[in-house]
């Protein structure tokens, strides 16, 4: 199954698959609730034993209205990763807004990027469960990400604050990569005594990160332009 072409086109109107008509504001405030309320039910019960009948009754939408905005449970499944996804990225961007180095994008990125997993944990629960109910938008998912990295990075390295040897297609991946497991362990695992999750990441797990991070992208001493040794 792919993913429906409205879903992978950011700047598409969002229309419904009854009418064919794209939606009114009415018509996507009510799509925004039957998200919220998935966002919910897939998280805490999983894709297989989360249903419509549990989206709407969570939502409080009748369950004729659902088929006005989704045609199926993996349609909106599909809608939700990529919901999440573009406002994941909407909070690293507004947060990178206004940095004076790569460096300090990279750090003000990840503060945006933890901040909204400590507020929608969800997103872990919902990306691993894509990469079987949904492959295509799973890829979708990271690559919207790299994406945008790969040319912030590569932008960096013309600009000499990034090590000009490194690939950044590659580097971009292992940030991401870096960035949503440190979440996992520090966020999505952690507990305090009443078995709470965190709010926000410990500093100095980010700070240790971030040393880790700005070790790697350094500009390295003697290189040419090339990032070779002279």
């Amino acid at each position: 199954m792919t993913v429906p072409d409205e879903l992978i086109d950011e700047e598409a109107a969002l229309v419904s698959p009854a009418t064919g008509r794209p939606l009114t504001k009415r018509g996507e405030a009510t799509r925004r609730r039957l998200l919220e309320a998935a966002e919910v039910v897939f998280a805490e019960q999983g894709y297989h034993e989360a249903s419509i009948v549990k989206i709407t009754e969570r939502a409080g939408i009748g369950l004729g209205t659902f088929y006005l905005y989704f045609d199926s449970k993996q349609t909106i499944f599909e809608a939700l990763v990529i919901d999440l996804n573009r406002r994941v990225r909407h909070s690293m961007s507004e947060a990178m807004a206004g940095a004076a180095t790569r460096l300090e994008a990279e750090r003000a990125g990840f503060e945006g990027f933890f901040r909204f997993t400590a507020a929608h944990p969800a997103l872990y629960r919902v990306v691993r469960e894509a990469e079987f109910v949904s492959p295509e938008t799973l890829r979708l998912h990271y690559s919207r990400i790299v994406d945008g990295y790969e040319a912030g990075l590569r932008a960096a390295q013309q600009a000499g604050e990034v090590d000009r040897a490194l690939d950044p297609h590659v580097t971009a991946w292992a940030l991401m990569g870096m960035g949503e497991l440190i979440g996992m362990r520090f966020l999505l695992w952690e507990r305090d005594g009443l078995g709470a999750a965190p709010s926000a990441i410990e500093p100095a797990v980010f700070d240790d990160m971030m040393r880790f991070i700005d070790n790697a992208l350094a500009p390295r001493a003697g290189a040419d332009e090339n990032g070779t040794s002279e």
